[in-house]
């Protein structure tokens, strides 16, 4: 069995972190492994919506981002894969905190993956849940083609 490399992880989690999109909605992947990943996002202001509660899109988008990592880490080197359905429960109202995602691979296909992830509060109450369907695209990296460690030990 493949083992992810260290090295690597901390090498994308330096790479991601710092993204546009992870700063505008203040997410940050904190542990990354073989079909697994953990978000962590401390509830500010701006996630909240006009009824004072964390919107929805908030959700979806950490589910999506902890499900799409979860199945990128067991990809091969040199593919890459983007979003193409999303599915979401939402299950309990928020608004205040830091929500926890946990995303895993449920399986990997030659053209398609389906990654789920749960957000939970510190306090270990499920909030939301959802699954992702991935497209797997070879060739497809991260903007830059940014030289990476290899991916695999």
């Amino acid at each position: 069995m493949r083992k992810l490399n260290p090295d690597y992880v901390q090498a994308v989690c330096a790479l991601i972190n710092p993204c546009p999109y992870f700063r505008l909605l203040s997410m940050e992947m904190r542990e990354l492994s073989l079909g697994h990943a953990l978000m962590e996002a401390d509830v500010e202001e701006k996630h909240l919506q006009a009824f004072g509660y964390v919107h929805g899109g908030v959700f979806a988008s950490i589910v999506d981002t902890a499900a799409f990592w979860a199945v990128f880490c067991k990809l091969d080197e040199n593919v890459g894969i983007t979003s193409v359905d999303l599915k979401l429960n939402y299950l309990a109202p928020v608004q205040k905190g830091k929500l926890i995602a946990r995303g895993r691979c449920i399986k990997l296909g030659k053209t398609l993956g389906l990654g789920e992830a749960e957000i939970t509060s510190s306090e270990g109450k499920l909030i939301a849940q959802g699954t992702s369907t991935l497209i797997i695209l070879p060739g497809f990296g991260l903007a830059g083609n940014p030289s990476l460690p290899p991916k695999f030990l």
